[in-house]
């Protein structure tokens, strides 16, 4: 089988089950495991980030969306060559990855019929449900059952020593800087699990812009930056940039040194394997003296 992965969260579960030598093709921002770097790249970004505002990425890609448009661009010369049986895509975000109606469009241009596989979990279960779909589809069934059972005793384990917290935080996961959006999903799940309490974040669906009053109201005891798509050292570049509003200093967070930077994008925005590793990076986060691990540098760091 030829396995062509369109969402880094894919490409992290075909390595996860010990497909990486059926995996022909990926996208530009699959750069995990080693594995899928060396692989030959089927996407591409059409906006420019480097240099550019967070509040003008926000901008671009509503124009982009909202006239109809990708931010991906798929090489249809490239898919045909690689001549995949197994194409692994989702429909959950038109930012996130190719559009599912492009993919599809261009499957049926170059093959007629070809297995097209949207993955599209809103919830920690789920994902682990996407890793056994992905065994089903592959023959690695036993693989993926192994995996699955391995990843929720790891949730089980947060799930039971953060029972015993005695405070709850009020946390605030910032999936964007400018303007604020909130984390939706699985984030406020994780959040739960990890022992505090995230109210702006809706369960389940997706994430979406905030006022900033609602921020001030909300009064934050922890502020957990994991701004989509970036890593530790980006995030902090993007927050020391970031227009805040005057009244920032006063929130309780900030007041407290209970500001975070985390790799939002290895660990938090990508619906794959490694969101366990979130979660156990959340629950050290907030409560530092259970000490569920430890944290490197390029996992999460304390700002303010």
């Amino acid at each position: 089988m030829r396995i062509a992965s369109l969402l880094p969260s894919a490409t992290e579960i075909v390595c996860l089950l010990g497909l990486d030598d059926r995996l022909v093709g990926v996208t530009h921002e699959c750069d995990y495991p080693e594995a899928a770097r060396r692989k030959p790249v089927l996407t591409a970004s059409v906006l420019e980030h480097a240099g550019v505002s967070s509040a003008a990425i926000d901008l671009h890609i509503r124009e982009q969306v909202h006239q109809g448009s990708s931010i991906y661009r798929l090489d249809r010369d490239l898919l045909e060559q690689l001549n995949p049986d197994l194409i692994l895509t989702q429909e959950l975000c038109d930012v996130c990855a190719v559009s599912y109606a492009e993919v599809q469009a261009a499957v049926r241009a170059i093959f007629g019929e070809r297995q097209v596989v949207s993955l599209e979990p809103t919830s920690l279960e789920e994902i682990f449900e996407s890793v056994l779909l992905v065994g089903q589809l592959t023959g690695t069934e036993g693989r993926a059952t192994e995996a699955v059972a391995e990843l929720r005793a790891r949730v089980g384990q947060v799930a039971e020593r953060m029972n015993r917290a005695t405070h709850r935080p009020r946390v605030y996961c910032m999936e964007w800087l400018d303007p604020p959006y909130t984390a939706g999903h699985w984030v406020p799940e994780m959040v739960a699990l990890a022992g505090g309490q995230e109210q702006l974040g809706p369960l389940h669906q997706p994430s979406h812009t905030l006022e900033w009053d609602e921020i001030r109201a909300y009064q934050p005891e922890v502020l957990v930056l994991m701004p989509c798509g970036y890593n530790v050292a980006e995030t902090l570049e993007r927050y020391h940039a970031a227009q805040l509003p005057e009244w920032w200093g006063t929130l309780p967070a900030v007041q407290n040194g209970r500001v975070y930077a985390v790799n939002g994008s290895a660990y938090f925005n990508r619906p794959g394997p490694r969101i366990v590793d979130g979660l156990e990076i959340l629950a050290q986060v907030l409560h530092p003296a259970v000490g569920v691990r430890e944290l490197s540098a390029d996992m999460a760091l304390q700002i303010q």
